[in-house]
C-alpha cells in the first residue's frame, strides 16, 4: 500500500481506537487492515500500536505520529477544499490582458454588471497594446487580434470580428476633400498605428481587384486612442477598427471614406491556458463577454 493509505488508516485507528472500525471506513478488509498497519510500522521502524484482546492504545512514537499527520491530513483537504472551490464557485482575482483600447472601450464599463453577478470575483486588468507571455505573467485571459498562438497550451476562442475603416472629421475633409480612390491617400495627412503589421502599406479589395498604397504618416503612435485624438481634432485620416471609432461614427465625429474598398478585417480572439479543470472565474468572465457582444449587437455593428 502506498504511504497516503498507511497514513490515512492509521489516523482513522488512532482517532476511532479499533482496527475493525477504521477499516469498515476506508472499506479495506480485516487482512488488509493488518497488512497496513505492520507495513507502517515496519516502514518507519516504530510500534505505533499496542494491540491486546480487548483494547488498543496508541504508543508515545504513536501518539506524536498522530498528532503530525492529522494535521497534515487537514491541511490537505482544506487545500483540495479550496482548489474545489476555485474550479466551482467564481472567486478569486481574475487577470485580463486586452489593448488598452479594447479595455476602455468594452472591458472597463462591463465590469458592474460582471461584478454584480459574480461579487466574489475581483479584476485585474493589464492594459498592453504588445502581447506579453501571459502565463508567466500569471494573466488568466488575454483578448488579442491575432488566430493564432505558438503555444499548444494556449486555447484560441473567437469573439468577434471587426473591420477596419478610414475616417477623418467633418472639419479635415471640409478642408482637404474626401479621397475618392486609394492612391489619392500619398497626398493626405495619415493617421498610422505602427503596431499593426505593415502599417504603412495599406492593402484594399474592393470585388476581384486588390490595391497595395504605401502611405507617409503625419503622426504614428503606438496606441489607438492617441491616433482617435488626433483624427477627432482634425489632424488627419485614421485607421482603425471599428470596435474603436464605431461610436464616433455614428454620432458624426468622425466620417468614413472609401467605403467602396475594405481593408483586411480583424479577429478579436480570447486566449487562455488549455486545462482540463478550468477555474470558474475564467469560465464565467468568457461566457459573460459572448453573451454581453450578443445583447448589444457588437459583432453585427463591426462587420
Amino acid at each position: 500500500m502506498d504511504k497516503w493509505t498507511q497514513i490515512e488508516f492509521f489516523v482513522q485507528v488512532a482517532e476511532l481506537g479499533s482496527l475493525t472500525k477504521a477499516a469498515e471506513r476506508l472499506g479495506m478488509s480485516s487482512a488488509a487492515a493488518t497488512r497496513c498497519l505492520n507495513a507502517l510500522e515496519e516502514r518507519l521502524a516504530a510500534r505505533l500500536v499496542e494491540r491486546t484482546t480487548r483494547r488498543l492504545s496508541l504508543t508515545d512514537a504513536g501518539r506524536e505520529y498522530h498528532r503530525r499527520c492529522a494535521a497534515m491530513l487537514s491541511e490537505m483537504a482544506e487545500a483540495e477544499a479550496l482548489i474545489n472551490e476555485a474550479t466551482i464557485n467564481p472567486n478569486g482575482v481574475l487577470r485580463v490582458t486586452a489593448s488598452v483600447s479594447f479595455s476602455m472601450i468594452h472591458i472597463a464599463p462591463a465590469l458592474p454588471e460582471f461584478r454584480e453577478r459574480y461579487p466574489n470575483v475581483a479584476v485585474q486588468i493589464i492594459a498592453a497594446n504588445r502581447y506579453p507571455d501571459f502565463i508567466e505573467a500569471g494573466i488568466d485571459l488575454a483578448i488579442r487580434t491575432r488566430e493564432h498562438e505558438g503555444d499548444s497550451r494556449i486555447t484560441v476562442r473567437k469573439l468577434a470580428e471587426t473591420q477596419r475603416v478610414l475616417a477623418a472629421s467633418p472639419g479635415y475633409l471640409a478642408k482637404h476633400g474626401a479621397p475618392e480612390t486609394p492612391d489619392v491617400l500619398r497626398q493626405h495627412q495619415m493617421l498610422v498605428y505602427n503596431l499593426a503589421n505593415d502599417p504603412h502599406v495599406l492593402r484594399f479589395r474592393r470585388g476581384a481587384k486588390v490595391e497595395s498604397v504605401p502611405i507617409t504618416s503625419v503622426l504614428d503612435a503606438n496606441e489607438g486612442q492617441v491616433i482617435r485624438a488626433a483624427a477627432l481634432s482634425g489632424h488627419g485620416i485614421l485607421i482603425q477598427p471599428l470596435y474603436i471609432v464605431h461610436e464616433d461614427i455614428v454620432a458624426g465625429r468622425l466620417v468614413p471614406v472609401l467605403t467602396d474598398w475594405q481593408l483586411p478585417k480583424l479577429t478579436i480572439n480570447m486566449a487562455y491556458q488549455s486545462r482540463r479543470h478550468q477555474p470558474a472565474k475564467i469560465r464565467v468572465f468568457i461566457d459573460f463577454l459572448f453573451e454581453r457582444f450578443e445583447r448589444l449587437g457588437l459583432a453585427r455593428k463591426w462587420k
